[in-house]
């Protein structure tokens, strides 16, 4: 079955309301006592709309959420929506550095901010990257930074919305009603073999699209009770969780921290029936199966390279799941390729299907040339998809995106006679623990602010738990003599934990290439011996 065509929506906050108005009493949001229906979705929204127009924020403006999943984060998502914003999610897993540093490049104008998650301030680690606070701003070296409020559903959130009250819903309704299709809706952190931070552009029109299209594949829709395990933070689960309930009148249930035994509580009392993750989640989920009821469980969604034959069977025979889905995306291309219900096992386990409806697929050698069935090469991805560009970097950009409109995803794959995109290899340097992308180039340079470091080289290596786990070769900084667990604790406590590298090895030099770069395939040699 291929999509159906989206309704004529055209922008979120349009869908949001002809939704709410035909299906007000549908809950869309459920986590723990607290339930939202799309007309309390849609009045929330209103809410939030309104407070950041009383702190002026005008249409295109960046308003920024540092928070774990919660139903929280769902109405604020909407509600800068409303706003005619932009949102720029931030990774809980993100220390003041980075967090600075995504804020600062993004030129956010507010944040709304969980403070206290985990134990951890927020504010007090922003404080300490970017500075104190001043009467103009609430962190003096993020001049853009006006706002910040907390969301934290008690008093200190009901106190931004408060603040709303000076705006008339008329305006913020014909705020929401000014937005148009092409109005850029979310700016997406990505990074690249430089090491810097790339804002991904993605518009209204084409979020909508191809999460409709996600969705009818995946069979999502009114009655599925469906839990967010990827981060809000990230396009999987702002965009395949987030919007794609509302979109198909689904019930997301938003995890803000993952454990197995938590999750299969959930799917026996909330009768859980669609699930989407990486192989280990469901690996963990299977350990733990044994008298478990999953029987309400119905459709899988696993976005892999490869898929174990064993791990579909094993879904389909103890678990019950009628229909295994998998599926390509990456944040430049939204959702590229994805397997059908009719997909025999090996197919599910080796490809990720093919293109999705009005979404092009070439796979070309280093001259530019398509390759033959099965010969590997670089794949193109084409189509609504493909991202605006770069925020604010069109040299990044065209490097990106060619003339006539071809992402160059860096990544190697092999189209089958069938057309079923199977990706085989990553040219970009890339590596992926317990399902985070993780940059060397970016992990480099947070590196390197370590004064114990003066060189660094990062690679990804295989790890049977994680997938992949990352090690840093170091020079260590002129007249220090540090231990490894010296570098991998100042990364602990600076770093998102998927990119503290798992293991230290101190080297005289780095090995280079003619061209005086460093030799990462001699590094992969040595940490493979």
């Amino acid at each position: 079955m291929e999509a159906a065509p989206v309704p004529a929506w055209g922008t979120i906050p349009r869908m949001l309301r002809d939704q709410a108005e035909g299906h007000p009493d549908a809950e869309v949001v459920a986590s723990g006592a607290a339930r939202l229906t799309l007309r309390e979705l849609a009045d929330g929204a209103r809410g939030v709309a309104r407070a950041l127009l009383a702190l002026g924020v005008e249409r295109g403006d960046r308003v920024a959420v540092w928070a774990p999943n919660g139903p929280d984060w769902v109405v604020a998502a909407y509600g800068i929506w409303d706003a005619g914003a932009i949102i720029v999610p931030l990774s809980t897993r993100f220390r003041g550095l980075e967090a600075a540093g995504q804020l600062r490049a993004c030129g956010a104008s507010v944040l709304l901010v969980a403070e206290g998650f985990l134990g951890t301030s927020y504010l007090g680690m922003l404080a300490e990257a970017a500075g104190p606070p001043t009467d103009e701003r609430p962190f003096a070296g993020l001049a853009d930074l006006a706002h910040v409020a907390v969301l934290d559903g008690g008093p200190r959130w009901a106190a931004f919305l408060a603040c709303g009250a000076r705006v008339p819903d008329a305006a913020a309704e014909r705020r929401a009603a000014s937005v148009g299709p092409d109005d850029l809706a979310e700016i997406m952190a990505t990074s690249g073999t430089t090491g810097a931070p790339k804002g991904v552009m993605l518009h209204h029109v084409q979020l909508l699209r191809g999460y409709w299209d996600w969705a009818e594949i995946v069979t999502l829709g009114p009655g599925d009770r469906y839990p967010i395990i990827a981060p809000f933070s990230h396009g999987f689960g702002l965009n395949a969780g987030l919007l794609a309930c509302v979109l198909r009148r689904a019930t997301m249930l938003p995890i803000a921290v993952f454990d197995p035994g938590e999750l299969l509580d959930l799917v026996e009392r909330d009768r859980v029936s669609v699930l989407a993750g990486a192989p280990p989640m469901f690996w963990q989920l299977l350990d733990r199966l044994d008298g478990r009821d999953v029987s309400s469980l119905r459709v899988a969604i696993c976005g892999a390279a490869a898929v174990p034959p064993e791990l579909i069977r094993r879904l389909r025979d103890r678990a019950g799941v009628e229909r295994m889905i998998n599926a390509y995306g990456l944040m430049e291309g939204t959702v590229v390729s994805m397997t059908r219900a009719g997909d025999p096992v090996e197919v599910v386990a080796a490809t990720t299907g093919r293109p999705v409806p009005g979404v092009r697929v070439r796979v070309v050698d280093d001259a530019g040339a398509d390759t033959g069935v099965g010969e590997p090469g670089e794949i193109l991805v084409g189509g609504y998809g493909v991202m605006r560009g770069y925020w604010r970097d069109p040299a990044r950009t065209a490097e990106a995106v060619d003339a006539d409109g071809w992402l160059r995803t860096g990544d190697i794959g092999t189209l089958d006679a069938d057309g079923n995109l199977a990706i085989v290899d990553r040219k970009k340097e890339m590596f992926i623990v317990s399902g985070f992308n993780a940059y060397p180039a970016e992990i480099e340079a947070l590196l390197l602010r370590c004064p114990l470091v003066g060189r660094v080289a990062v690679i990804g290596v295989p790890d049977e738990r994680h997938g992949e786990v990352g090690w840093a070769y170091v020079v260590p900084a002129a007249g220090t003599s540090p231990a490894p667990d010296d570098v991998i604790g100042w990364a602990r406590a600076n770093l998102s934990n998927y990119k503290v590298p798992r293991r230290v090895i101190f080297v005289d030099d780095l090995p280079v290439n003619a061209n005086g770069k460093i030799d990462k395939p001699a590094l992969h040699a040595l940490a493979a011996r």
